[in-house]
């Protein structure tokens, strides 16, 4: 009887929906708020990236906490935004641009696959597309690295996904 091969796939997916809506409050509250009239805040965007637009640095920070803020209410991981430096804006403003990070690129695999590959030779890891799969005939294996990618900090949002 042959043994049977067990795995899983580490993803990095932002739920949209929730993103979307945590941004939608943002906008309402920064339109509400007394701190923000005259500043000409605004967020722009909200797929694959998105633009936060002020008077000054001083409410682009505040606005960032107010983003911040929703996320985390709305269970999206700050990870998931990759803020970009404070550029100037159009007709004196600044402003400042967050990707939203979808997927494991080929940096991030290859650091997934180094760190799983030295707590047991015996898991086999291959990366496919933007998602790293971990098998091994070992479910006690699978747990132990599943744990220790879960303890260990990528920098980016990490979901598991298809154990089988």
């Amino acid at each position: 009887m042959a043994t049977q091969q067990h795995s899983f796939d580490i993803v990095s997916k932002v739920d949209l929906q929730e993103l979307d809506n945590a941004l939608n409050q943002a906008r309402k509250e920064i339109d509400t708020r007394f701190d923000f009239r005259g500043t000409g805040s605004r967020i722009e965007g909200g797929r694959d990236s998105l633009v936060v637009f002020s008077s000054d640095e001083f409410h682009l920070r505040a606005m960032m906490e107010v983003i911040e803020a929703r996320l985390v209410k709305r269970e999206v991981p700050l990870e998931a935004l990759a803020w970009g430096p404070v550029a100037d804006g159009p007709k004196g403003t600044v402003k400042r641009e967050a990707k939203i990070l979808q997927g494991i690129d080929s940096d991030k695999a290859r650091e997934i696959t180094k760190f799983v590959k030295r707590l047991d030779k015996k898991i086999n890891v291959a990366v496919q597309q933007e998602q790293v799969r971990i098998s091994s005939k070992s479910k006690d294996a699978l747990q132990e690295a599943m744990k220790a990618v879960r303890e260990n900090d990528f920098a980016i949002p990490l979901q598991f996904t298809n154990y089988r």
